[in-house]
């Protein structure tokens, strides 16, 4: 019998030792955000382990998550790739601060043949789609309209704004590299080069990046929606700003900007359900 309790040790140790809780929630966001509601393939299934998924573009840098996970996988064979994949990112957010995660385990690993198309990933700084426009592969996308962009996809996964406002929040922790996402405007600040972590490099959203609590949302409040001077070694992408200039987001996430509670509540909601898209449970 698989022993997740055990394993879940491991991974919190893991994680303390690593500072690697951003690249484990990145890991298995990765794997859950390929889902495609209507055509119910793709999702929290582990594919992302084989190499031409993780030969995908936006999928940069993820091989070292994987690499860190391994000795556990070996360890505990019995639990599958999808579940310790999904274990992984809960395990970090309550390890680094966050709220409890109610994870449902029983996952079955998906095969080769299941790795799904690339480009269903949102895209952090452009070029964006109209929401009601054709996959990333068929047409040119919208340059102007982030909100239209991450709504096209995470509504094709089955979520919706709330969500998606939510799980933006999990950007508190971690950095963008120019390595991986390209995102970064530049690949070192001053809350990196010299700061805890073992990779070097990258801007952080928030200063306090292995920290798991709404800053993010604090800082796109005062920076985004009251103007005030944003903080050159701080990243702030368009899909971040997005979360305060859309009529829609903005009440979510000024809320979130002010009661941490919240949040924490909200975001494990939402963090479960992306956890289970398109898995196929034993």
């Amino acid at each position: 019998m698989a022993d997740y309790k055990a394993a879940e040790a491991e991974v919190k140790a893991l994680v303390e030792r690593e500072n690697c809780g951003p690249i484990l929630i990145r890991l298995a966001w990765h794997d859950s955000g390929a889902f495609d509601a209507k055509l119910g393939k793709g999702g929290a299934n582990g594919s992302i382990i084989h190499k031409a998924e993780l030969a995908h573009g936006g999928n940069a840098g993820l091989s070292l998550a994987v690499e860190l996970l391994a000795p556990i996988k070996e360890k505990y064979g019995a639990i599958s790739w999808a579940d310790l994949i999904q274990m992984g990112s809960a395990v970090a957010v309550e390890t680094m601060g966050g709220p409890h995660i109610d994870l449902k385990y029983g996952r079955k690993d998906a095969g080769p043949e299941d790795v799904p198309i690339e480009g269903r990933l949102p895209s952090a700084h452009g070029p964006f789609q109209k929401a009601d426009g054709p996959a990333p592969a068929d047409v040119s996308e919208k340059k102007d309209d982030p909100a239209a962009h991450i709504r096209r996809v995470f509504h094709r996964m089955g979520l919706e704004d709330r969500d998606i406002v939510a799980l933006s929040g999990a950007h508190t922790v971690g950095r963008v590299h120019k390595s991986r996402s390209g995102a970064a405007p530049k690949d070192s600040s001053t809350y990196t080069a010299d700061g805890p972590g073992k990779t070097k490099g990258g801007m952080p959203w928030v200063p306090e990046w292995l920290k798991f609590d709404n800053s993010y949302f604090r800082y796109l409040k005062e920076v985004v929606a009251e103007g005030k001077a944003a903080d050159p070694e701080l990243v702030t992408l368009p899909t971040d700003a997005a979360l305060m200039n859309d009529a829609a987001f903005k009440p979510i996430a000024m809320s979130y900007a002010d009661d941490q509670a919240l949040f924490f509540k909200e975001y494990a909601a939402s963090h479960k359900k992306l956890s289970e898209l398109g898995a196929v449970f034993a």
